[in-house]
């Protein structure tokens, strides 16, 4: 049960052990936020629900941060630390390896996709632009969810395809299993998120497969990582759109009142419209070209199965 016939720990059971460590150290490190979060606004928050706190804590980027920032830092700890002494790994296999070519066509791919939907959403009335391309509206959180993001493409990387694919990889389950498994996971983390949608959730899904493809064909995760921070970036800093429910504060900002929420996405953001659909789709064949073009696509694939 606990063990295959190789005598490793089955996959499911590191995952699981890893989930749940990974949620009891992200909260403790959420922890140092809270209680400053509570200093600063103690006055305003007795008797307050959850969603006047989410309100009141929209009004301090740099605590959203330390809070959100925080428990993020705390994945990528636990991450590296389960990698390290529970399955006794190195980075590299992890998947920290490869070339700044990847990375920086990660990045690259994930700005023009955004600005892709955005431009299309915008042709077709179905968002309307509030402050225009000449009064850019640059805040605290332009710089604050910079460093968010960045820390999020990092960690959930590393752990969604980085330690569970390579974890299941390493006994011997079948690419297709992999590839499902780990973008269910990730569709699934995303499901408490606020105005969350069905689309948006098989959206999440497909994009999961989507970098499990990049971590497949490049054999590293720097262009998932690249593509992941500005795929968020460009959604919620510059054009203003919720990121997968969040609160979105954009140099640019938007209404999707105008539109039909099935290619917007509505209050989820982009990520819950049938736009997104299309661009998640195109990153299979950008990827595919790219890693062609680079020679990474070869008959010895790390996940070939």
């Amino acid at each position: 049960m606990f063990k295959n016939q190789s005598g490793q720990v089955r996959a499911g059971w590191l995952i699981l052990l890893a989930g749940i460590a990974m949620f009891l150290v992200q909260t403790i490190f959420t922890i140092p936020g809270i209680i400053l979060l509570v200093m600063t606004e103690a006055a305003n928050m007795v008797n307050t629900s959850t969603s006047d706190v989410m309100a009141t804590l929209d009004e301090h980027p740099w605590i959203t941060l330390f809070i959100q920032g925080g428990g993020t830092a705390g994945g990528i700890l636990i991450t590296l630390l389960l990698w390290r002494f529970v399955n006794k790994m190195s980075l590299k296999e992890l998947g920290i390896r490869g070339s700044g070519k990847d990375f920086g066509f990660g990045l690259l791919l994930g700005a023009i996709s955004i600005t892709i939907i955005f431009i299309l959403l915008m042709m077709t009335g179905n968002v309307e632009l509030i402050n225009g391309f000449s009064r850019p509206e640059f805040t605290a959180y332009t710089l604050a969810f910079a460093i968010m993001f960045i820390l999020v493409g990092f960690f959930e990387e590393m752990f969604f395809r980085g330690y569970v694919i390579s974890t299941m990889l390493s006994r011997g389950n079948k690419k297709w299993v992999i590839y499902v498994v780990s973008a269910l996971l990730f569709s699934i983390v995303h499901a408490t998120n606020p105005n969350v949608s069905m689309i948006g959730l098989i959206n999440i899904a497909l994009v999961g497969i989507l970098f499990a493809y990049m971590f497949d064909v490049t054999n590293s995760l720097w262009l998932p990582i690249g593509y992941h921070m500005t795929w968020n970036y460009f959604q919620g800093n510059v054009f203003g759109f919720a990121v997968s429910g969040t609160t979105p504060h954009g140099i640019y900002n938007v209404s999707t009142a105008v539109g039909n929420k099935l290619w917007t996405g509505g209050a989820f953001g982009l990520e819950g419209g049938l736009m997104a659909t299309i661009l998640i789709l195109a990153g299979f064949i950008a990827t595919n070209l790219y890693a062609k073009r680079k020679g990474d696509i070869q008959e010895d694939r790390m996940l070939k199965g």
